[in-house]
């Protein structure tokens, strides 16, 4: 994958004694039993603030929170696990892992950030292991330092900010999980390439079967065969520079090896693409052309390089411009950048294949994300950088390696390599001191979307988002002015006017939420929520007439949805249409029984109609779903959002 070539003449074996012994000499105790518990530790140290943090308005609560079908291991919530397509995502051992933390822990989100945190932990010795093996190959390490390599990588790896959301974020367990399976399969596969006969057989079963578990924890691991292939040119070397190397016999092998790899990672391609289609996700051409794709993979490219080596200004979420194009600033710098280290690596992959396999790497699993087939709001994703993450901090590790061996072999002065060791271990303590800092803004809601705004202050959907939850909190002028800082970014954002309608409703002026309700339902007039907040908001302003059309609409778009039945029957009751407003109020029990509205609605119209006791039956039942409601209801009846 990568590695450090060393200088012409140099030594590829120095002095094992001084080699041991030079680690030592920097305060560094290297016992191999020791050293994978170690890391997960500090790993885990470095990551704790997550035990704190709860569930986040961000797709937390669609997953999590208002979810009732991941809770529980019985056979009706294991069956939803390996069917849903929740949120366009088909990720079965993901959701049986949150079953089981509802069996443990119940809604307690300390127990959902502690079994992420636990799996991530254990990211941190498996990389150990697989960078011990890559690094050996490819520059020839060994003993002190060898083994100091792969800790520098696996730190560098485990405690960069950039780990933060995929570790503090509840709904970003399928990050580390399938972080770990990755890189399983590739120590199995390693542990194969070094092994021969039926132990190798067994090795690469052994790969391809917990390739199937790191699919079905998320699918951006479909790129694993690709990335197996760059393992085989550098650093193992089973396939060649030049093509004939590439077609003979002992690459035929390699190519076999490969199939049952290339046949899961397609259909696990498949079947995230169908997960992102079916949910509707994929941003199609008509928003942004082919002619915009160039720039958003350059930027991509660019981006998580740039962050990688200088973490700062990082953000819960980089807003897709409304406009994409390769001319502009921000888009045309990154490309020429990328382009200029592209050629590089490919002119120099003859004399520095490290260089050039840690490129392919890097392309290859940022492959799904980068924006040729793209999905959400987002341009880009801290997220994103977990699996390419793995090559840069190899690269890391091979230069603390080579460091070690320069200064073992005297082409390094022991100053200058007792100054070079201290600023990586300064290096590394700052790089956990902004881990602990980053994932403390996925404490709240709250304190997530502020931080997002004082990242990016011109992030439209971050003001939305901080709307919403001001809303939620009843901070409805608050809510209002980030609604309307929406409109100024975005003039005419439909979600912004939809939620700005509402939020009218709520502060009683009724003209505005209606012009607000109806611009939106010209961009999607079947939109059933809305469709039903527009009718609630009519009934409201004591317009029932005007209120049944979009009523109609909306449970002809959606006939289950149970409010919009209900808001009928209190229009055709304003209007003193009985029995039509009866009928409405039954299909809503029909539809969910326990609804206190729908009952509050039957007592009112059986009590306008005289018939006492159907009344008092209906009002009965209201008392036992809801006694606050029961005690409250007047004559005048509200109408429900």
């Amino acid at each position: 994958m990568e590695g450090v070539e060393v200088a012409a003449g140099a030594s590829t074996r120095p002095n094992e004694r001084t080699l041991s012994a030079l680690p030592t000499s920097l305060g560094i105790v290297l016992s191999p039993r020791i050293i994978p518990l170690a890391l997960a530790l500090v790993t885990f140290l470095v990551f704790l603030p997550t035990l704190w943090n709860g569930f986040v308005a961000w797709d937390d609560y669609m997953n999590l929170v208002e979810n009732q079908d991941y809770r529980g291991l019985t056979w009706p919530q294991v069956r939803w696990m390996f069917s849903t397509m929740l949120m366009g995502h088909w990720i079965p051992l993901t959701w049986l892992t949150f079953g089981l933390d509802y069996v443990i822990w119940g809604m307690n989100p300390a127990g959902y950030h502690l079994t992420s945190l636990v799996i991530f932990a254990l990211n941190a010795p498996v990389f150990y292991f697989v960078a011990l093996r890559l690094l050996r190959h490819a520059a020839g390490f060994t003993d002190g330092a060898l083994r100091l390599s792969a800790i520098v990588a696996t730190l560098f790896f485990a405690i960069h900010p950039l780990r933060a959301e995929s570790v503090g974020w509840a709904t970003e367990r399928r990050d580390v999980l399938s972080g770990l399976f990755f890189l399983l399969t590739v120590l199995m596969y390693l542990k194969a390439s070094d092994a021969t006969g039926k132990r190798r057989g067994w090795l690469l079963a052994g790969s391809v079967g917990i390739y199937v578990l790191a699919l079905v924890s998320k699918a951006s691991v479909m790129v694993l065969p690709l990335a197996l292939v760059v393992l085989d040119f550098y650093p193992l070397r089973r396939l060649g520079g030049r093509w004939q190397e590439w077609t003979g016999a002992a690459a035929r092998i390699v190519w076999l090896e490969k199939i049952p790899f290339m046949v899961l990672g397609v259909a696990g391609a498949a079947l995230g693409y169908y997960a992102q289609n079916a949910n509707m996700f994929i941003t199609p051409l008509e928003r942004y052309p082919l002619s915009a794709r160039p720039a958003m993979v350059f930027y991509s490219l660019w981006f998580y390089l740039e962050k990688t080596v200088i973490p700062m200004g990082l953000s819960p979420l980089y807003e897709l411009p409304l406009r994409v194009s390769l001319l502009d600033r921000q888009f045309l710098l990154p490309a020429f950048g990328v382009t200029a280290i592209t050629a590089a690596a490919v002119a120099l992959r003859k004399r520095w294949p490290a260089g050039f396999a840690v490129g392919a790497y890097y392309v290859i699993t940022l492959g799904p994300v980068i924006g040729i087939v793209h999905s959400g709001y987002q341009l880009t994703n801290d997220r994103y950088s977990y699996l390419p993450g793995f090559a840069f901090a190899l690269v890391v590790g091979a230069v603390a390696g080579a460091v070690v061996r320069a200064g073992a072999a005297g082409r390094l002065r022991p100053p200058f390599v007792r100054a070079l060791a201290g600023l990586g271990v300064l290096w590394l303590c700052g790089l956990a001191y902004l881990s602990a800092q980053q994932i403390q803004i996925w404490r709240d809601t709250d304190s997530l979307w502020r931080y997002a705004l004082e990242s990016e202050p011109n992030c439209a959907l971050c003001h939305g988002n901080l709307g919403v939850y001001l809303s939620t909190q009843g901070n409805l002028g608050l809510a209002k002015a980030e609604f309307h800082r929406v409109l100024e970014l975005r003039p005419g954002e439909p979600r912004a006017l939809q939620h700005l309608g509402h939020t009218y409703a709520l502060l009683g002026d009724y003209p505005r939420a209606v012009q607000c309700l109806e611009l939106y339902l010209k961009r999607y007039p079947n939109d059933a929520d809305p469709l039903n907040n527009l009718a609630a908001t009519l009934l409201t302003a004591r317009r029932p007439r005007e209120a049944l059309a979009p009523l109609q609409r909306a449970m002809r778009v959606k006939p289950g949805h149970v409010l919009a039945h209900v808001n009928a029957g209190f229009a055709y009751a304003d209007l003193r249409e009985y029995p039509e407003a009866l009928s409405m109020f039954r299909q809503a029990i029909a539809l969910k029984y326990d609804t206190p509205v729908a009952w509050a609605g039957l007592a009112r119209v059986h009590f306008e109609q005289g018939e006492t006791d159907a009344a008092r039956t209906a009002w009965g039942i209201l008392g036992m779903l809801d006694t606050k409601q029961a005690a409250a209801i007047a004559p005048a009846f509200i109408p429900t959002w």
